[in-house]
């Protein structure tokens, strides 16, 4: 291995759209992680043997810290994404709930399960898959990541961790929570850097690849994997997604839902509404005015802004060009402005959410602008809705908002799409129900409450507690041969 290679460059990350460091490491080398994943080996049979009340317990411990240093993750949460106070806080208090919902997945969807059958007794036990390597991303740099390892520690996996280069404060954090909490070394271990550091992880000797993320890196990963079919994957990518409305009388909440799903976080939630499709009616431009309104008066700043806004910056000023770059790429192409997406003079990174009618471009690109960026497209009927809806090779969330229950009956039947909501924000989850999208969303491995399948396997078992002759013998062969 060349010198170049085992070079340590520092890993920096700063206030989105600034100079101000946050947090300050270094880029793990291919030996280093490569070290990772070996230490995690070497603490595999140790922790997937030991009972599983007590890797729960360390578990709830985990949880236990969370809520102590709550305001501490909040505080870096903030400090790396610029998420406003009120939405870091939310995301800490995440944390300890996933925990709570982990546990209960793993006893209702991994317990052991007894059948009697004539040869003896039948029974499916879990186990935990290996060494995991789970991959986070950056908009939700603590809950989306402890998604994955919560339900994979609690499985019995150990786990090789990389953050988002964007947050690797917040994942050095939650390492740390596991580590007070009583975890065993080599259990979980945090590598830090870019998507090179990722790529080294896949190519490392692992069971399983655990991904939140873009469908661009998950393709990546995807072929990195080509060939190594014992690799379990579980991807989760972005959307595209829909909102729908159409025979809604309470105009107010429908501009208020669809304000909310396209423009929360900055728009930088794999859930937010994209595309607004409209069937066009006495309602649309009333529903237009209330949806431009938002636009205009929402309250957009930094995090300790007082009062405090509803969307802070986005994560570098470089994501905030490829939002107004995407605006300017529609409105060449035959797209018309309503509002504006506009770039704030206080932070190259905070811009002022944009709505756009797209309906009059003849060739719609199917691309997710991870922004604050909604595209209205008009339509003449229900059916044609619905077509609109499922223009797109991504299928993770869609939502309907219309008082007409036949409507939604409909639309739950023929939408694509992995989490379907009735008037309810497209960014609408239970940490009760599965997780995850179809197409370019995902590789059908939901997470959510469903995380705990694909982080266990699941084996087969016949038992008889005497060996004896059975009573059928089979033709052809001798039942006491000389």
């Amino acid at each position: 291995m060349t010198a170049s290679s085992e070079s340590t460059p520092p890993l920096v990350a700063c206030f989105p759209g600034t100079d101000e460091v946050v947090w300050e490491g270094t880029v793990a080398t291919e030996t280093q992680v490569a070290g990772a994943v070996s230490n995690a080996r070497a603490a595999l049979t140790s922790w997937q043997t030991s009972p599983v009340e007590e890797r729960i317990a360390v578990a709830e411990r985990f949880a236990d810290a969370a809520i102590q240093r709550q305001d501490q993750i909040a505080q870096q949460i903030s400090r790396e994404t610029g998420k406003p106070h009120w939405e870091a806080v939310g995301e800490a208090k995440l944390i300890p709930a996933k925990v709570k919902l982990a546990i209960e997945a793993y006893r209702e969807r991994s317990g052991p399960q007894q059948i009697d059958l004539p040869q003896g007794i039948g029974r499916v036990v879990y186990r935990g898959v290996g060494v995991m390597a789970v991959l986070g991303p950056f908009n939700f740099p603590a809950h989306l990541p402890n998604g994955h390892i919560v339900p994979a520690l609690i499985a019995g996996n150990t786990v090789v961790f990389k953050p988002s280069e964007m947050t690797p404060g917040t994942g050095e954090l939650l390492v740390q929570l596991w580590q007070a909490a009583g975890l065993p070394p080599g259990v979980l271990q945090a590598v830090q850097g870019d998507g090179k550091v990722g790529a080294t992880l896949v190519s490392q000797a692992i069971d399983g690849v655990l991904f939140t993320g873009s469908y661009s890196a998950g393709c990546a990963i995807h072929r990195s994997l080509a060939g190594r079919p014992q690799v379990l994957l579980a991807l989760e990518m972005g959307g595209n997604n829909p909102m729908v409305v159409h025979q809604a009388k309470d105009l107010d909440a429908a501009a208020y839902l669809t304000a909310v799903s396209a423009f929360v976080t900055a728009g930088q939630r794999c859930t937010c509404a994209r595309r607004l499709v409209l069937v066009d009616g006495a309602d649309t431009e009333p529903l237009l005015e209330r949806l431009t309104a938002h636009c205009q008066t929402l309250r957009i700043g930094l995090p300790d802004d007082d009062p405090e806004p509803f969307m802070g910056p986005l994560i570098s000023s470089l994501a905030a060009d490829r939002v107004l770059s995407a605006q300017a790429e529609w409105l060449r192409g035959g797209a018309v402005e309503l509002v504006a997406a506009e770039r704030d003079p206080r932070n190259p990174a905070l811009i002022r959410p944009g709505l756009i009618d797209v309906t009059a471009m003849p060739d719609r690109n199917d691309e997710e602008v991870f922004g604050p960026l909604l595209q209205v497209v008009r339509v003449a009927d229900f059916d044609a809705a619905i077509d609109e809806a499922n223009r797109t090779a991504y299928g993770l969330s869609a939502s309907l908002l219309s008082d007409d229950r036949e409507l939604f009956d409909r639309f739950r039947t023929f939408i694509r799409a992995g989490v379907v909501n009735w008037n309810q924000a497209t960014i609408g989850a239970s940490g009760r129900l599965p997780f995850g999208g179809l197409g370019a969303s995902g590789n059908h491995r939901p997470s959510g409450y469903f995380a705990a399948d694909y982080c266990s396997d699941a084996a087969a078992m016949l038992e008889s507690e005497s060996l004896s002759m059975p009573a059928t013998i089979m033709p052809g062969i001798d039942a006491a041969p000389a």
